[in-house]
């Protein structure tokens, strides 16, 4: 009879010891669940704080500095490079209008923006002088300048390009026999001819291209 009393004891017999596993089984089931290494609640809390999605990347800034609006006339005028001549053609062409032409860009190398300044006739608009200032403790330096008739600088990836009209005896203002092309390049403070091409035009006017031919630069040993 005792037998019988002790299998129906709360714990006791094998019915009771699996019931007992089952339990402490599930209770292990949740204790795992509820850990950092799993996939319950705690891991999509610690998503929502992550830093990756409190960050926001900085933006970029550009290293360029902005140029800077020069008055060429007034540079052109109080620099003593620029000859009587070119001075004597810095007169309106209009109301507050003169034949001048401004270009920024960087040529140099330094660190802030070179200016190309062209000067032109009012009437025709033919370039009578182009020139380049570097700037250099705020204040903007001639590096360069071409005084020839029908002459005109323009910057081109870096490098100084001037065209310059030829004109042949008996040529009209308007119709120049061809024209040169040189390209300059900065090097050991000032500019070097890198290249020139010559364009020789059609004398049949609208009825060629005309031809070209590059023309190395002239070497030390010329």
């Amino acid at each position: 009879m005792r037998g019988l009393k002790d299998q129906g004891r709360p714990g006791g017999g094998p019915f009771a010891v699996g019931t007992a596993l089952s339990a402490l089984a599930a209770a292990g089931l949740l204790v795992s669940g509820c850990s950092t290494g799993g996939t319950g609640t705690r891991d999509e809390g610690a998503a929502v704080t992550s830093p990756v999605e409190r960050g926001a990347p900085a933006p970029r800034v550009s290293a360029e500095t902005p140029a800077k609006t020069v008055n060429a006339v007034a540079l052109l005028r109080k620099d003593p490079a620029v000859s009587p001549r070119v001075k004597a053609d810095l007169k309106p062409c209009g109301e507050d209008a003169y034949p001048v032409d401004t270009s920024y860009g960087n040529l140099t190398g330094g660190t802030a923006p070179d200016l190309v300044v062209n000067v032109m006739t009012c009437g025709d608009s033919v370039g009578v002088g182009t020139y380049v200032y570097r700037q250099r403790n705020e204040e903007y330096q001639n590096v360069f300048a071409a005084e020839e008739p029908a002459v005109y600088a323009t910057i081109d990836r870096g490098e100084l390009v001037v065209t310059q009209q030829v004109y042949a005896k008996g040529d009209p203002l308007s119709f120049p026999s061809g024209e040169d092309v040189v390209t300059y390049s900065w090097a050991d403070s000032k500019f070097s001819e890198r290249y020139r091409v010559r364009n020789d035009y059609s004398r049949a006017v609208g009825n060629g291209e005309g031809s070209s031919s590059v023309v190395p630069a002239p070497t030390s040993e010329n």
